[in-house]
Order: C-alpha cells, then sequence, then structure tokens
C-alpha cells in the first residue's frame, strides 16, 4: 500500500481515506480522480479531474499504483437511472479492466449492505452468505448487487490478486449529508406508523477498517455495521425535530407525485426508498471481528448522536 489510486476522491469517504492514507507513513502517494477536485489540499496526493468511465490504464501504471480504492458511486438518485446506472456499473467495470491490466497488488471497493435490499422477510442479521436482492426499483440498491456480481467473475479470473468487499451499513458522522441525511433536518419529519430499527456506522470507523484492509490484505467481503440500531423517531428527536405520523399508502403517493413533477425541496428520492424505513435490513460484522479483530469506537446510536452532536450551534 505505497502508492495508492481513489476513484471518487472527493465525496464523502473517498476524501475520509485520503486524510487518512496522507498521514499514513507507509504510503508514498495517493493518486485522485473525481468530476470536481476535493476541498482540501493533501500531502503526497495528486488529483486529476476525471470521470471514472474514462480510460484509466495510463494513471495506474505511469504513477506504479500497487492499491486501487474504488470509491466512486453516485449515491443520490437521480431521475436519469440510465445515467446513473452507466457511472455506477460501467464505471466500475472500467475500473476492474484497468486495475488488471496495471497487476495492481489489491484492490477495496466499498460496497453497502444495501446490496441485500430491503424486504419483509430479511434474516436479521444478513451474514455475507445472505442472497443479495438488491431491489430492482431502488437503482443505488440494484447497482450495488449488479456491481457485486462483476466482482465475483472478477475474483475468478484474477486469483493472484487481494481482493477486499466492505459492505457498511448507513455511514453517518459529522460529514452525513445525504438525501437520508436532508430528510430528517426537516423540522417536521413525516414518518409512516411503523418503521424498522436502523444501523449506522459512525465515518471514522469505516475508515479504520478499509486502512486496516490495506495495512493486512485483508481479502473477502465483509459486513461493517456496529452493535446496536436507532429507530427513526429517535433520530428525528435527536436533531430537534418533529415527527408527523402520515399513513403509509398516502405518503407514497405525495411522494411519487413529487417526484414526478421533480419538486426536489419535497423529495429527493423515489417511492421505493421507503423501503428501507419500514423493512427489517440489519446486518452482523461477525465475519469481520472474527477475521480481523477489529473493534469498532462507536455504535449505531454513538455514531448517530456524534453527527447529531455536529449540527448544534455552540
Amino acid at each position: 500500500m505505497k502508492r495508492i489510486f481513489i476513484t471518487g476522491v472527493s465525496g464523502y469517504i473517498g476524501m475520509k481515506i485520503a486524510r487518512a492514507l496522507a498521514e499514513h507513513g507507509r504510503v508514498e502517494q495517493i493518486v485522485g480522480i473525481d468530476i470536481r477536485p476535493p476541498a482540501d489540499p493533501l500531502d503526497k496526493f495528486l488529483f486529476v479531474e476525471q470521470d471514472v468511465r474514462a480510460p484509466l490504464l495510463d494513471l495506474l501504471t505511469e504513477h506504479a499504483i500497487d492499491t486501487v480504492i474504488h470509491a466512486a458511486y453516485v449515491l443520490p438518485p437521480l431521475h436519469n437511472t440510465a445515467l446513473m446506472e452507466d457511472i455506477n456499473v460501467a464505471g466500475t467495470r472500467n475500473v476492474l479492466n484497468a486495475t488488471a491490466a496495471a497487476n495492481v497488488a489489491q484492490l477495496l471497493y466499498t460496497s453497502s449492505t444495501t446490496a441485500y435490499g430491503f424486504y419483509r422477510d430479511n434474516p436479521v442479521p444478513l451474514h455475507e452468505d445472505s442472497p443479495l436482492r438488491g431491489n430492482a426499483d431502488f437503482t443505488y440498491a440494484k447497482n450495488k448487487k449488479e456491481i457485486e456480481h462483476l466482482l465475483e467473475a472478477f475474483e475468478i479470473a484474477h486469483p493472484d490478486m487481494a481482493l477486499t468487499i466492505l459492505r457498511p451499513c448507513f455511514v453517518v458522522g459529522p460529514g452525513f449529508d445525504n438525501p437520508l441525511s436532508r430528510y430528517l433536518e426537516k423540522p417536521i419529519v413525516p414518518l409512516p406508523p411503523e418503521t424498522a430499527p436502523f444501523q449506522f456506522v459512525h465515518e471514522d470507523d469505516l475508515v479504520r477498517v478499509m486502512v486496516m484492509c490495506l495495512e493486512k490484505r485483508v481479502t473477502g467481503r465483509y459486513n461493517v455495521a456496529p452493535e446496536g440500531t436507532i429507530g427513526f423517531p429517535e433520530m428525528v428527536t435527536l436533531l430537534g425535530n418533529r415527527v408527523l405520523c402520515l399513513p403509509l399508502r398516502l405518503m407514497i403517493a405525495c411522494n411519487s407525485l413529487f417526484w414526478f413533477l421533480r419538486l426536489g425541496f419535497l423529495t429527493e428520492f423515489p417511492s421505493s426508498g421507503f423501503n428501507l424505513i419500514i423493512h427489517p435490513w440489519l446486518a452482523s460484522s461477525e465475519r469481520l471481528i472474527e477475521k480481523t479483530g477489529f473493534e469498532f469506537q462507536y455504535t449505531s446510536h454513538a455514531a448517530f448522536e456524534d453527527f447529531a452532536k455536529s449540527l448544534k450551534v455552540p
């Protein structure tokens, strides 16, 4: 892990892991790509403004890259699902092809527990061998599932490469800023009468897992989800906001209309996104802990509390 290449380096996780690696004694250089520059300057860092679908092989070979972290992914749902899927899936295929051609030693991919999908009959907890059923009507989860299938074939074709696939639950912390966080930050938050317990991993814990996997060249697939859960009503309360309890059918009908009309100030996700609120979707990190001895510093509840504290005006 001397010369590291990061896709999506200006994103939430990309920037966090780049900062951590820039301070690591074993790292000589970090090369990162994104479609926008990172917010902060870093030591030992070279930024290249480039789409993840553009040719990558010359960058990898020119800088003698030995480790690739693939973190580029479109998280906020787009109305143009074809574009979202092209960036996510075709972009990943492009990364895999370049990584193989450059004979990179290790590839770490940040997947997600969303690859399991949100279903009423999900086992509790979900383990790494649970079927990947990312919902076809929720592009984020669907693409995570499809990318993992690409990685299965890639692993067979390139057995000499160390492949690490991390499946974190939703990541939270002071940097948490996505459609879910913005929904919960509304002064009045509509919620259905029944919601499922939720998991969060703190951003610092996820970065610690990623660094550890690179240091020890850990291979395989691992859920990254700490102990405990937190309920949606409690999240809203911790943020100082109020819950408005509404029938799920009414919420779906209204949200579908708002999404169709592209009223972004009212909704940032299609109605299929409500499945992650109402269906059980809890993963176990038993395999990660047994294999590596990793210890989470934050429970799900403590991780969300840290996010809530970060929003309070001093």
